[in-house]
């Protein structure tokens, strides 16, 4: 009885630990009601996102800081939040930087520096970034202009291609420093896509990569690969972003997948768990524009993922949910993004 009672006790204080080193990052693009519906969301609506937030005490910090509490294995509080911007439109300086300062809270803007150099009229300048920096906000890198990273030219060698977007990270980065003096090594990969070269890349670059998968993050989360939840277009719907705002992150031990970007399909996706606060009968897996996807537990631990048909072409996601046991309204939360070729 004793030694039942002693485990309990053990498992309950690591699920805690476990779920108070997680967090959540969100990511916008334009706060407008003329531009794309896809990646828009209104001032109305951000301002009930941020409301939420607020009311429900979420404990909302810089990325930078919550980046290096997770790598420096430390404990953040419950419900700690993220905010961060794509591209770096004037709508976030004109519609989303009021909104965010009335609130007090802090956010990143990724941003694409040739782009600014070349003056394109649809994002901010660098005065009006400054201006925000200032201000507090983290200025990051999102490739020099929003090229699809992974892809190689035509003929290119992959030594041609490594130098290639070498330069374009370092470049773009050097560009920030300059005009911002500010030098977080985040990239935000352009259209939140990557493969394991580019992972691989970015990690010799000393670099975070960030991608827009869903899920939340931990300790354990893979720094090349940060997932953040999109909370814009369809996704700004507040009934199913507090979900998402209270999810926590799978302690993963092992991903195996021949690569995200892939010939692949359907592609194949192997979990190893370290350990779980959730019954493996309640693990479930989707499959974008599919339905559920089949698994096969190996052993206590690992489970293999498949689509029961093959993928479309294009990016498309395998989102895998669990309840928590100990708090079953709240859930666990990964996703595996896949680019099919």
């Amino acid at each position: 009885m004793y030694k039942k009672l002693f485990h309990l006790v053990l498992f309950t204080l690591i699920s805690i630990s476990v779920r108070a080193q997680a967090a959540v990052i969100l990511q916008y693009h334009h706060v407008s009601e003329t531009l794309p519906a896809v990646t828009s969301i209104s001032a109305d609506t951000f301002t009930k996102h941020l409301s939420y937030l607020k009311e429900h005490n979420f404990n909302v910090i810089p990325l930078n800081e919550l980046i290096s509490a997770l790598q420096q294995g430390q404990t953040l509080p419950e419900k700690t939040v993220a905010i961060t911007f794509d591209d770096g439109y004037n709508n976030n300086y004109d519609q989303a930087a009021p909104i965010l300062e009335k609130f007090g809270y802090p956010y990143t803007i990724f941003v694409n520096p040739k782009l600014i150099d070349e003056g394109m009229s649809y994002v901010m300048g660098w005065d009006k970034l400054k201006e925000l920096a200032k201000k507090g906000v983290i200025i990051a890198n999102h490739s020099a202009q929003h090229d699809y990273l992974h892809i190689k030219l035509d003929n290119e060698t992959d030594a041609q291609w490594q130098e290639r977007i070498k330069q374009d990270i370092l470049d773009s980065q050097k560009r920030i420093k300059e005009e911002i003096g500010q030098d977080y090594k985040y990239l935000a990969y352009p259209y939140g896509e990557f493969n394991n070269e580019l992972q691989a890349l970015v990690t010799q670059l000393g670099f975070v990569g960030i991608g827009q998968h869903s899920g939340a993050v931990n300790k354990d989360s893979n720094f090349s690969r940060l997932p953040r939840f999109p909370a814009s277009g369809f996704y700004s719907k507040l009934d199913t972003l507090t979900t998402k705002l209270n999810s926590h992150a799978f302690n993963i031990a092992k991903l195996t997948y021949i690569d995200s970007v892939t010939t692949q399909n359907p592609p194949k996706l192997t979990i190893e768990f370290k350990m779980g606060d959730f019954h493996k009968t309640q693990f479930a897996c989707y499959v974008s524009s599919v339905g559920q996807a089949n698994l096969t537990w190996i052993n206590e631990n690992t489970v293999e993922i498949t689509s029961p048909k093959a993928l479309n072409k294009g990016r498309s996601r395998f989102n895998c949910t669990a309840p928590s046991i100990e708090k079953p309204s709240s859930y666990y939360w990964f996703s595996q993004p896949w680019v099919i070729q």
